[in-house]
C-alpha cells in the first residue's frame, strides 16, 4: 500500500528533482468517458511549495488533462525511478490550467523555460503523497531529450501553432471543453 503523507516532504522533492520523466494522469466525471494517461518530460516540473506544483505543459494532438481539469479537476502525478534504488512516487490533487496572458501566467511562467511550444501551465493543489516499493520497475538509462517537438514547433511557426491549438485543442476526446475553449 505504501507510505502516506499530506505534503511533499524533502526527500520527495528530491526525488521529483532526479527524474527525467513522470506521468499525469485524468478523467472526466461521466462513467462512459475515456480515461488519460500521459507521458511528460523536458525539465517542465517544479515543485512550487509543499502542497503545490506546476509543470509546463506543450502543444499536442490532443488536451484531455485540460478538458478533465476544468470539468472536475482531479488529476495525479505518477514518478518511477528508473535508475538507482527503486521508488514510485505519487501526488494526488487538484489541478488547474493556466493559460498565456492572464494575471496568473504572469504569476507562475517565470518559474518555467517557456518555449515556442509552450500551450500551458499546470498548476495543482496537492493533499495526499504516496511512495510505493517500485521493484517491478524496469532500470533504464536515459540518452537525452528527443528534438521533434521543438523542430515541429519552429516549422509551423507562431501563427501555425495557434491555428494547431484551435483545431486540435478546443475539446476532449469526450466533447469536453478545454481551458482554450472557454478564452476563446
Amino acid at each position: 500500500m505504501g507510505k502516506f503523507s499530506k505534503s511533499i516532504l524533502p526527500h520527495h522533492r528530491d526525488f521529483i528533482e532526479q527524474q527525467k520523466m513522470f506521468f499525469t494522469a485524468t478523467a472526466p466525471l461521466g462513467a462512459e468517458g475515456h480515461l488519460n494517461l500521459s507521458p511528460k518530460g523536458i525539465d517542465g516540473f517544479q515543485v512550487l511549495s509543499d502542497n503545490q506544483v506546476g509543470y509546463m505543459d506543450f502543444i499536442g494532438s490532443g488536451n484531455e488533462t485540460s478538458a478533465h481539469l476544468v470539468e472536475n479537476g482531479r488529476i495525479t502525478f505518477m514518478f518511477c525511478a528508473y535508475d538507482g534504488p527503486p521508488n514510485i512516487l505519487r501526488l494526488y490533487g487538484k489541478g488547474r490550467v493556466v493559460l498565456p496572458g492572464t494575471s496568473e501566467w504572469e504569476v507562475f511562467a517565470p518559474q518555467f523555460k517557456i518555449y515556442a511550444s509552450t500551450r500551458q501551465i499546470i498548476v495543482a493543489e496537492i493533499d495526499l503523497v504516496q511512495t510505493s516499493c517500485g521493484y517491478g520497475v524496469p532500470l533504464y538509462q536515459h540518452l537525452g531529450e528527443r528534438p521533434h517537438l521543438f523542430d515541429w514547433a519552429e516549422k509551423k511557426g507562431e501563427k501555425g501553432l495557434e491555428d494547431y491549438i484551435q483545431e486540435k485543442n478546443m475539446v476532449s476526446i469526450d466533447g469536453l471543453p478545454t481551458a482554450h475553449n472557454r478564452k476563446s
